[in-house]
């Protein structure tokens, strides 16, 4: 599907035209290999190069082909065909107007394709850092619910089971898909503050090293949340080897414990004659004798703490 919009002034209505315009922005959404086509003769743009947004695992890189750059990146986006919550976008800067094209669904370009941001399709590069900023905002929300869930269970780490353990396995997946997309993002938008490829205004400049801050901190943030998680797994596996090693032990000073009698009783049992065969009392003196055994264990156990 594709979609042309125009907004000249940030007070104006933003409207949808049936074909593109110059100082205009198409957003490309899933498109049909007919509107693919069209829109590379339309744009003149290098096939080669934005064919690989078809690719589900595109990684984030720039390029600069012609007079068109092409600024690859990934979002959030749980995607259920796949095992991954992020999908990937094509950022394409030309001559006259802005493209945006992916194969899922955008949400965080919502907000621009209704009108609800203040912008102007006609300044592109300004356009293109303020998809940017969104997308770091769309990144930031994700981060701040994926850290609740962390330092709620951070919480409660004595009480976590296995599923909990799973939970957690999930969210560090997560991360990690989130520290891959940003660090190469955070590369070219590095790039860009510091050559001069693209040409940017005084003011696009400054949103551009906002921008690189921004997508530094959340790098940052996503490393601190992964440590987080990877010290409570560990702390979790401690207290559960603990917990064990200590049930092992426990069942192994109760195993002995009852050896003593089972031993003593049978030497005493066996149809052979033995020193006490005479005595009226000798069942109880077998008794006693176990019972100091056992006594004597138990108290040598608990003085090594062994139980």
């Amino acid at each position: 599907m594709i979609h042309h919009y125009f907004r000249r002034t940030v007070e104006g209505a933003m409207t949808e035209a049936d074909d593109a315009t110059s100082g205009g922005w198409t957003h490309v959404v899933g498109p049909s290999p007919e509107e693919f086509f069209n829109v590379i003769e339309k744009y003149n743009l290098e096939n080669t190069i934005v064919e690989d947004i078809k690719d589900f695992f595109e990684v984030p890189r720039f390029e600069i082909e012609g007079s068109n750059a092409y600024f690859f990146t990934r979002y959030p986006y749980d995607v259920k065909d796949h095992d991954i919550d992020t999908a990937p976008i094509l950022f394409i800067l030309n001559e006259n107007s802005i493209i945006t094209i992916a194969e899922q669904e955008v949400p965080f370009l919502d907000a621009f394709a209704e009108g609800k941001r203040e912008f102007t399709t006609t300044e592109k590069t300004g356009l293109f850092l303020e998809f940017l900023t969104e997308l770091m905002v769309a990144y930031e929300r994700k981060l701040t619910r994926i850290r609740k869930m962390v330092y709620k269970d951070m919480g409660r780490v004595r009480s976590i089971k296995g599923k909990d353990l799973q939970r957690l396995v999930f969210i560090e997946q997560e991360l990690n898909e989130v520290i891959s997309a940003l660090v190469p993002t955070n590369v070219w938008v590095n790039q860009l503050a510091k050559g001069n490829r693209i040409k940017f205004l005084e003011d696009d400049r400054e949103l551009l090293e906002d921008l690189l801050i921004e997508c530094g901190q959340l790098i940052d943030s996503a490393k601190s949340i992964l440590k987080t998680i990877q010290n409570i797994r560990g702390a979790t596996e401690a207290i559960l080897t603990q917990g064990l090693n200590s049930t092992l032990r426990t069942l192994t000073a109760v195993t002995i414990v009852l050896t003593i009698p089972t031993l003593v009783s049978s030497l005493f049992g066996m149809n052979v004659p033995n020193p006490l065969e005479s005595y009226p009392q000798a069942f109880w003196i077998v008794v006693a004798m176990i019972m100091l055994a056992v006594a004597f264990t138990v108290y040598f156990f608990n003085k090594n703490r062994w139980m």
